[in-house]
């Protein structure tokens, strides 16, 4: 099985008034193609800037990352946007959906947006909201839905434009225990189903078994998490 994400010596460090301050510091990684991948570690840790770097939404100071044949660094601006909405899939701790739009036009937005017929978009949407469990709220508005329906709603639009990659910032967040757990089920189902890669970032130590393969943020270096 091939590599999807490459990363070497990966170097972030942040200036300000102070001292210069290191996130991140040689860091490396791999994940193989169709691999769920769960990142531990508290606040300020730099496992939500390493996703950023990832997903082409904050630069390294050094390195190389590699995803697929992306080397992300070497992107112009028009290429990182064909990057994130084509190749991959992103879902936040907030779910920003709009909020005059339904959870059937949310989802299949990006798709539609990309040249994709409206038939299809609303044909796949209406597919990716069933497997989140939502085939009961495809015209609710996003005020008329739970924090948890919101967030299936997120996830479902991850997937919309059938993405190599998923990639997961605190994804439960802002839900309680219950609600994050059904979240965090749902996630990791509908990425099994349809084969994809997934990165998760969080802080919730009761995801680590989810993952394929564990890690934790240490010293700025990226370390295997033993539960």
């Amino acid at each position: 099985m091939s590599n999807l994400i490459s990363i070497e010596n990966l170097v972030k460090t942040f200036y300000g008034a102070g001292e210069p301050l290191s996130i991140l510091e040689n860091l490396k990684m791999s994940v193989q193609r169709g691999t769920k991948v769960v990142i531990l570690g508290e606040s300020g840790c730099g496992k939500s800037t390493l996703l950023n770097i990832i997903g082409g939404l904050e630069e390294p100071t050094s390195g190389i990352v590699h995803v697929g044949d992306y080397n992300i660094g070497n992107l112009n601006e028009n290429e990182l946007t064909e990057y994130r909405s084509k190749y991959l899939g992103l879902v936040f701790q907030f779910h920003y959906l709009l909020k005059d739009f339904t959870a059937l036009e949310n989802v299949m937005l990006p798709m539609y947006m990309t040249g994709v017929s409206k038939k299809k978009a609303l044909s796949r949407a209406r597919q990716l909201l069933c497997d989140v469990g939502l085939e009961s709220r495809l015209s609710h508005l996003p005020a008329q839905m739970s924090g948890g329906e919101r967030q299936r709603v997120a996830v479902a639009r991850a997937l919309i434009n059938d993405p190599e990659l998923v990639l997961a910032d605190e994804p439960t967040g802002n839900l309680d225990p219950k609600h994050g757990a059904n979240i965090s089920d749902i996630l990791f189902n509908v990425v099994e189903k349809y084969g994809k890669t997934l990165v998760m970032v969080t802080h919730d130590i009761s995801l680590a078994s989810r993952g394929d393969v564990s890690y934790k943020i240490q010293g700025g270096q990226l370390v295997s998490y033993e539960s």
